[in-house]
């Protein structure tokens, strides 16, 4: 079986705006970011990583940089299937304003009907990552690869191989510079962890960045 890798990416300043990031460029780790994916480094040193795929986002590129210095040997690869959900006219909107919008509650409680306006939709977010990370798998059977993504990206990858309904899929916790293991073969998916934040002193919940 592979066993995938699905890593999100440390923190950044952007969650102290108030705004979703979305596809924002420009974004970038800031300090605390840093110590994050350097502690992620360090965890994942003597791991046999045989590929490194990344979102193009800069926040996902500079916490898959962190395990690549680790791992010199290996191409970062950029993969457009796990970029963050193209947010549409919400990248860099206020939360708070949004939360007046009544796009706002299909979100939050049946996101499988929520499309962003000039933006994609959940589902199709979902089925571009699964795709994404399945024709990886096949590349690379047997092996050990990671994915460096965003949250809800990695939140709708997990929700499909744990035949969990999308509209459950935000009860799923994803912090940033955690890692969640899946393993796929030819048959069942195994999900063998979820959220593994040991490497990090203090784990806490953040905002979509």
């Amino acid at each position: 079986m592979t066993t995938v890798l699905l890593i999100r990416h440390a923190v950044n300043d952007y969650v102290k705006t108030g705004r979703l990031a979305g596809w924002t460029p420009g974004v970038h780790l800031n300090e605390d970011g840093r110590a994050q994916a350097e502690a992620l480094g360090h965890r994942l040193a003597e791991a046999p990583l045989k590929a490194l795929y990344t979102s193009p986002l800069e926040r996902a590129v500079e916490t898959a940089q962190a395990v690549q210095a680790h791992h010199p040997h290996l191409p970062l690869n950029i993969c457009e299937g796990v970029k963050e959900v193209d947010f549409g006219e919400w990248q860099g909107m206020s939360l708070s304003e949004l939360r007046k919008r009544k796009l706002w509650e299909v979100v939050q409680h049946t996101p499988s009907r929520a499309t962003f306006p000039s933006g994609e939709s959940f589902t199709h977010a979902q089925h571009r990552a699964v795709v994404a990370v399945e024709q990886l798998v096949y590349q690379h059977p047997g092996q050990l690869i990671a994915f460096f993504s965003h949250s809800d990206v990695i939140k709708l990858v997990l929700a499909h191989f744990l035949g969990m309904h999308i509209d459950t899929f935000q009860r799923l916790e994803i912090s940033t510079a955690s890692i969640s293991t899946v393993q796929l073969g030819h048959g069942m998916p195994y999900v063998v962890s979820v959220n593994d934040v040991a490497h990090l002193r203090q784990p806490k919940r953040e905002n979509k960045a």
